[in-house]
């Protein structure tokens, strides 16, 4: 977890290095509070109901955005995502789904399942930060967040 001010960002990654340069980008704004990292899609989903090791309520902030990733252990990001926007309490808040794949079924099923954005991760490392930059500022310096 990382700052106090600004947008909470949920980042479900399971790469480890994927994760840390996306952290590392999304560290580099005020527009960004606390990002929180977990690694797979089942903490995900105990962080966003507030089970297990994220119960306490102060730990498991709801953030303002989710950064899923699709190809997950666990649990996917598909069942993920599908599970955020069937819940009452979390429908609002805006779902990026990241991945290698460009396959159109796949986008037509994550838009269908309520995503509401497809981003395809860059194989360079340099890429892809620059791509998180990219969604970090339009997601927390453009677009209206909802806030709890």
């Amino acid at each position: 977890m990382s700052g106090s001010a600004g947008v909470d960002i949920l980042l479900v990654e399971d790469n480890h290095d994927h994760a840390q340069f996306a952290l590392k980008a999304l560290a580099e704004h005020n527009a960004v509070g606390r990002t929180i990292w977990v690694k797979d899609g089942q903490e995900a989903l105990d962080y966003l109901h507030r089970r297990n090791q994220w119960a306490d309520a102060a730990l498991s902030p709801r953030p303002g955005l989710i950064l899923l990733d699709i190809h997950l252990p666990k649990v996917s990001g598909h069942e993920v995502l599908r599970d955020v926007k069937s819940s009452v309490a979390l429908r609002s808040i805006p779902v990026i789904m990241l991945t290698t794949s460009e396959q159109r079924e796949e986008v037509l099923a994550t838009y269908r399942a309520g995503a509401n954005s497809y981003v395809t991760k860059p194989v360079k490392l340099g890429q892809y930060v620059a791509q998180i930059k990219a969604l970090k500022d339009y997601w927390t310096l453009t677009s209206l967040l909802p806030q709890d």
